[in-house]
């Protein structure tokens, strides 16, 4: 059996970033376009662009588009899309471009050229119509929100070629992977079903569970760790990386996983990210999405299982990559060892419920962490991160604690 198809009618990657000659002649004359400077999210997207991650997107999003994937989870000619790809600018900035002409977006921290783009059309969007139907929420307490409500006024839309990685491929090596390279490595081992674990957090139990069930059932598992920027008191991808390195050394049956990243910022879009994960991941060559409890979630602002109910309200066929539906994960003191609300009929009394958020909460706190609640291998590199720690950030638990 083969891998699924990249997403779009092609069935083919359509990587956008240059190389060799072609690189190195358009580096020079983006030197001489009018620059714009572009958020980490819309680098992260850029590259994404650029390695084939967003395949079949060509560039951003004009307003039909914008509009389409707002409502109808579809682009204007018909491609299954769950989130608006955008990027913007000042209104100043935008009267003095012209259609059709060329500029430079330039990352607005490190300053590093990322790539060029010809601009088909100008626009504005109402923030909040996107806020709500793509977060389902205005409130600037959620960290999507802040992001989209803080962009420049006017959005452009354009094909783009993508002139570098950032800093992905050097500070992440071996980790970092772009979809052609993971194809790769699913073929040379013969793996045809590959489900993906959706990663922001270290791997405590449950995540293992999750990824030894899809390794039950699958070739094999892609731990898929996000590298790009995250919200304030998460823990950072290098140390995530540390950690599930040792857990699937010492816990896992070699060659059975992969651990692997890839260079976006975390949304926080709940189900529609959900939906994405899937429509990326089938890109990287991913039969199957595990999708357990609040997937891409913050706060209260969607229920537990929503990003399990949103595959089927999508139209079939929009993806190839499935949903691996995973029910509340647990340690049971009754059972003695990890089980789901499926296969444990004990109460919550004998349950150790797991989550990242909870497990940052204590390690922030120097409190003692349950037993059973994450491998002690990993525990002992998360308290050596937070010991090194000069500024302690609050962490909230909420009702549905956070998951991947």
């Amino acid at each position: 059996m083969a891998l699924v198809n990249p997403h779009g009618k092609q069935k083919k990657l359509m990587p956008l970033l240059l190389t060799g000659e072609e690189l190195k002649e358009e580096k020079q004359k983006a030197k001489t376009l009018t620059q714009v400077r572009v958020t980490s999210r819309e680098s992260g997207d850029l590259i994404m662009m650029g390695i084939g991650g967003f395949t079949p997107l060509k560039g951003f999003m004009g307003y039909d588009d914008w509009k389409g994937v707002c409502d109808e989870y579809k682009m204007a000619d018909g491609t299954f899309w769950p989130i608006p790809v955008t990027v913007s600018t000042s209104e100043g900035q935008a009267n003095s471009i012209k259609k059709n002409q060329e500029i430079a977006l330039v990352d607005e921290e490190s300053g590093e050229l990322m790539a060029t783009m010809k601009v088909k059309d100008k626009y504005k969007i109402d923030k909040a119509h996107e806020c709500k139907q793509v977060f389902k929420t205005t409130e600037m307490e959620h960290p999507g929100v802040v992001k989209v409500m803080n962009q420049e006024e006017i959005n452009l839309s354009g094909t783009v070629k993508v002139l570098g990685e950032g800093m992905f491929p050097k500070q992440f090596a071996g980790v970092y992977m772009r979809p052609a390279e993971t194809r790769k490595l699913f073929e040379e081992k013969g793996w045809s079903t590959v489900a993906c674990l959706q990663l922001r957090n270290p791997m405590h139990r449950s995540h293992e569970f999750l990824a030894k069930i899809a390794i039950e059932t699958c070739d094999g598992v892609l731990i898929h760790q996000l590298l790009g920027k995250l919200k304030e008191g998460d823990i950072p991808a290098d140390v995530r990386v540390k950690a599930i390195n040792k857990l699937t050394e010492l816990y896992f049956v070699k060659d059975t996983s992969i651990q692997a990243g890839y260079p976006l910022d975390m949304r926080y879009a709940g189900p529609r990210e959900a939906l994405l994960h899937a429509l990326f991941r089938q890109n990287y060559g991913c039969s199957h999405q595990i999708i357990g409890r609040d997937h891409a979630g913050v706060g209260e602002y969607y229920g537990p299982f929503d990003a399990q109910k949103i595959f089927d309200e999508i139209p079939e066929g929009a993806l190839e990559t499935k949903p691996l539906k995973i029910d509340w994960t647990f340690y049971c003191m009754k059972c003695d060892g990890m089980a789901s609300m499926r296969t444990c009929p004990h109460g919550k009394e004998d349950r150790l419920l797991l989550s990242g958020t909870k497990l940052r909460k204590m390690l922030s706190e120097n409190l003692d962490v349950p037993d059973h609640f994450s491998r002690p291998e990993v525990l002992e590199i998360l308290r050596e991160y937070y010991a090194g720690l000069t500024e302690k950030v609050e962490i909230k638990v909420h009702k549905y604690s956070e998951g991947a």
